[in-house]
């Protein structure tokens, strides 16, 4: 405040008080000018005002959200299970649908496989077949 300001100054304030206060006055609209671009210059370093601007559209997103949001429960393990098992189950569940499948596959050739060794066994008792008949 400007009686702070004339307080530390007492002796000159005292001999001039028209001149302490227009010092006063101009200390404080160089020292707002100096706080605004220091403000100014922290924005543009650290793009505060596309991250504020996110952070208000994650706000309003979840404005009309009934189920409260995750908070830590200040028990790391719980929290890292918490966050972990969900993803856990989900891959677990892919990996099992992925088995099927290759489970599956696998019959199929294993089917051809024997499809395959049958064809081949009776190719083979028919070239023995002929080769006695031509014998």
């Amino acid at each position: 405040s400007y009686q702070r300001f004339a307080d530390c100054y007492r002796c000159f304030y005292k001999l001039q008080p028209l001149m302490t206060r227009s010092i006063y006055d101009q200390f404080i609209s160089q020292l707002q000018a100096y706080i605004q671009e220091e403000i100014q210059e922290v924005k543009e370093e650290g793009n505060l005002e596309l991250l504020l601007n996110s952070l208000d559209k994650i706000v309003e997103e979840n404005e009309n959200r009934e189920e409260p949001a995750w908070r830590p429960s200040g028990i790391p393990e719980e929290d890292a299970r918490s966050a972990v098992v969900p993803y856990l189950l989900k891959h677990r569940s892919y990996l099992r649908k992925v088995l099927k499948q290759k489970e599956e596959e696998n019959g199929k050739v294993a089917e051809s496989v024997l499809a395959g060794r049958e064809r081949i066994a009776e190719l083979q008792q028919l070239i023995q077949a002929r080769k006695r008949a031509w014998q």
